[in-house]
């Protein structure tokens, strides 16, 4: 096996389109940023869960609207809609990974805060994934893979913490 990037298989293809687009990057910084938020003032993981989805639900609706307003003149307002779904659903499916994570606390019992940091180190190990994965793409040496993958995970999170700050 070479340690270049390999071609992209059918299974590559269906995970950069919902994990590696920039409305799923996008959506796991929201989600992430409103479990941040809602750590203050939730109860339960079910309490951070609910504010996260249906914040995100919201943002994924104005999402659609946007791109359909946009591309209404152009293509219908069926095509329009189904292009905005498609190309707005990877902030749905980044939020899968903490789902389940706080899924998983709340029937558990954990605590608040620990579902909170769970929480942030799933969304940390899905950003360094996704940083290592470009550079890898780009056939950089492991130690610079590594290195943007700490440097991507990092930034993701300081947005979240920078959003909690502005909230």
């Amino acid at each position: 096996m070479t340690d270049s990037a390999p071609e992209k298989t059918r299974w590559a293809a269906w995970l950069d389109a919902r994990f590696r687009s920039p409305a799923a990057i996008y959506g796991l910084i929201v989600f992430a940023a409103f479990v941040t938020i809602s750590s203050d003032h939730s109860h339960d993981a079910w309490g951070l869960l609910n504010t996260a989805v249906w914040t995100l639900l919201v943002f994924f609706i104005a999402h659609v609207f946007a791109e359909t307003l946009t591309a209404h003149g152009e293509r219908g307002l069926r095509a329009s809609i189904a292009h905005a779904v498609a190309h707005a659903a990877g902030m749905l499916y980044a939020a899968v990974p903490g789902t389940i994570v706080l899924i998983v606390c709340g029937i558990n019992g954990v605590s608040v805060d620990d579902a909170y940091e769970a929480t942030m180190w799933v969304t940390w190990v899905v950003l360094a994934i996704l940083g290592y994965v470009a550079y890898w793409r780009r056939g950089a040496h492991i130690a610079i893979r590594l290195l943007g993958a700490l440097g991507t995970a990092a930034l993701g999170l300081s947005i979240v913490l920078l959003e909690y700050a502005v909230h």
